[in-house]
């Protein structure tokens, strides 16, 4: 009998601290940054964002996306036999975001590893989940989106320091007799590294190079628009279905124009894509976790409805998924 696998529970953390734009405005005011709230919603849509205190970390906001994906699916954490984060934002050099999540969650010994694509690091980790749990690897599998974008960003540019924003989404997937992940479909391209990086690294007790975001929007924006398409397409037709057969769509949120274009060229309304990024920024990474979870915890995602995944980021990498709730 062939194995799939599903997923059984979702859950999402963001930080007490949220920053209306009103907020950030003020902030950034007092550092010489002029910026509106009219200016940042009619470029992005975004109205909100959370930020991490000091001394909290991804794992920290992995962790209780985590709890709360298995408390949805009515696991505990020694159910867990593979833990995969999707982060761009690591806790230290080595080891891992997971491992150290893992530790916080008391779900030691299991196989636990990062994943880093960037804004597509979510759909790349269910992937590669969902293959591990198809070829009998792993039976049940926390899978974690984790950002806090807030400590790379430069707030003295108003063009990146606006958009982003931290927090955590994270599903439990598991082994099934019936499909719920129906295709998945995943590229890179690396002659784009520049136009969205942070192109720093440590060497010799001292950061080399820019440690902070950089970000070519309008490259961006035109890259990505096309490419969300596409993967969308190959993936539904690995699926043998069709635009009219999703109920859902939960893109990357980054920007609502991007999102509201993605729609039009897959004929879907916008009635039909879930949107969080008003209230969330592009927390990279946890997005499409943290919209899942939103949209089932809401009401408007059920269960039985068909969904597709899908993102774009920095590398450059995209993909999509499409499942079964």
């Amino acid at each position: 009998m062939r194995r799939f696998s599903r997923i059984t529970g979702t859950g999402s953390y963001v930080p007490p601290r949220r920053l209306s734009n009103a907020d950030l405005v003020a902030e950034l005011a007092g550092k010489g940054v002029e910026t509106s709230d009219e200016w940042i919603v009619e470029r992005t849509g975004i109205r909100a964002r959370h930020f991490a205190a000091d001394g909290v970390y991804s794992s920290d906001l992995g962790l209780e996306a985590a709890k709360n994906a298995l408390q949805a699916a009515g696991r505990i954490p020694q159910d867990v036999d593979l833990i995969i984060v999707a982060t761009s934002t690591p806790d230290m050099v080595f080891p891992s975001t997971a491992c150290i999540l893992q530790n916080k969650l008391g779900a030691n010994g299991c196989a636990a590893f990062d994943v880093q694509a960037v804004c597509s690091g979510f759909v790349y980790a269910l992937t590669v989940a969902d293959a591990m749990i198809q070829t009998g690897a792993a039976k049940c599998a926390l899978v974690i989106g984790t950002e806090i974008f807030s400590r790379i960003l430069d707030f003295s540019d108003r063009t990146t320091c606006v958009l982003f924003g931290d927090g955590a989404g994270a599903v439990v997937l598991e082994a099934s007799d019936t499909p719920g992940i129906l295709a998945s479909d995943l590229h890179a391209d690396g002659k784009h590294v520049g136009i969205l990086c942070v192109p720093g690294h440590v060497a010799a007790g001292a950061i080399l190079g820019d440690p902070f975001l950089k970000m070519d929007g309008q490259a961006v924006f035109k890259l990505a628009v096309g490419v969300l398409e596409d993967a969308a397409r190959a993936t539904l037709a690995k699926a043998g279905k069709t635009e009219a057969d999703i109920d859902w769509l939960i893109p990357h949120q980054a920007n609502i124009r991007i999102m509201q274009s993605t729609a039009k060229r897959l004929k879907m309304s916008m009635d039909k894509v879930v949107v969080t990024v008003d209230q969330h920024g592009n927390t990279s990474a946890a997005s499409i976790p943290l919209a899942l979870d939103w949209a089932v915890r809401s009401g408007k995602v059920k269960p039985g409805e068909t969904l597709m995944l899908e993102g774009v980021g920095g590398g450059f990498t995209w993909g999509a998924v499409l499942l079964n709730l």
